[in-house]
């Protein structure tokens, strides 16, 4: 099997691009770390959006619903209010219809690259966000860590690995997640209307007007009950829903099924994401995001047990740190 791992660009971007065989996968360092493309070149899928090159600047100034974007702090806080430990920090409110902040500070600015090589098997990168005194993210969260994200491609897939160093003094917040955007259809020659899908949801939350958690949960439709076992349309109805995640068989997992090609896209998450999202655009066919999020959309402004929403802490020299994977397998399987 042929891997690389090498300097490129993307529509003019610079990138990282990694080949293992039939698959190839490219991130943008100066864009947030965004995996911006996994694709099967052998059959012709390209499994995330991508920005066309027309489309390139409008990415940038808005780079959340194509490849796989980092969010931190993600989704959304009431009024930009982030309490923790006995203070409240102020994030720039940037959803005017909502009048809350939407999606962290790191999805858009540059990361460095620390390391990008291949082997006889597999080809990876490791890229890195170091925030400290100065830094952009640092004026709003006040806090000394590092993000890392290893991207190993093979004959297994795309690997993904996360992790949060608190390099300070003082206990941080690790609230994170990926807000993934699956092409569907990913296959040239199929619509929309040959896929469905399957999700490890638990309770849905009920959200106000302003997307914002009740704390409290609601009923989940017989579709949704569907979004259990599979065989749903990912555009059956409007989504931009949040959903506990209740693993099977000690997995938890999105599985998006071609049947005019008879493949099935798998995106194994980590059972260290305890929430869902699931957006899909108002349900117009293209693409949707199914989003693995540690933590419960406003967390530090709920007022239920941190366990229970996921308001993780990470006291000094912790490190928190999970693994994703997106690889493809017969439909039957």
């Amino acid at each position: 099997m042929t891997t690389k791992a090498f300097q490129g660009t993307f529509h003019g971007e610079p990138a990282i691009w990694l080949q293992a065989g039939r698959y190839e996968a490219a991130v943008l360092p100066e864009v947030g770390a965004n995996l911006i493309a996994f694709r099967d070149t052998e059959n012709q899928y390209n499994f995330l959006r991508e920005p066309g090159a027309e489309e390139m600047e409008a990415f940038k100034a808005r780079p959340v619903v194509h490849g796989i974007p980092v969010l931190f702090p993600p989704n959304r806080y009431e009024d930009g209010k982030f309490p923790w430990n006995g203070k409240v920090y102020q994030l720039p409110v940037n959803e005017a219809k909502t009048g809350n902040h939407l999606h962290g500070f790191v999805h858009y600015i540059p990361w460095q690259v620390e390391k990008f090589s291949s082997d006889e098997t597999e080809s990876r990168v490791t890229l890195a966000l170091q925030v400290r005194e100065g830094h952009s993210v640092h004026a709003y969260l006040p806090f000394e860590f590092t993000i890392r994200l290893t991207y190993t491609l093979s004959a297994l897939g795309l690997q993904q690995h996360v992790s949060v160093h608190n390099e300070g003094k003082e206990a941080m917040p690790c609230l994170l997640a990926f807000h993934t955007t699956l092409n569907t259809p990913f296959a040239a020659n199929s619509a929309a209307s040959d896929y469905t899908f399957q999700m490890t949801i638990g309770e849905r939350w009920q959200l106000n007007e302003r997307m914002l958690p009740s704390g409290d949960f609601q009923a989940l439709s017989a579709d949704e009950e569907k979004m259990k076992v599979g065989g749903l349309s990912p555009f059956f109805e409007s989504m931009d829903n949040h959903y506990t995640t209740l693993p099977q068989n000690n997995r938890s997992f999105m599985a998006l099924t071609d049947s005019r090609n008879g493949v099935k896209l798998i995106y194994d998450i980590g059972t260290s994401y305890k929430q869902w999202m699931i957006y899909n655009n108002g349900a117009q066919e293209g693409w949707f995001c199914p989003e693995p999020q540690i933590n419960l959309v406003n967390a530090p402004n709920v007022n239920l047990p941190a366990n229970q929403i996921g308001l993780a802490s990470l006291a000094p020299g912790e490190i928190w740190e999970e693994t994703s994977r997106l690889y493809a397998v017969p439909a039957g399987q």
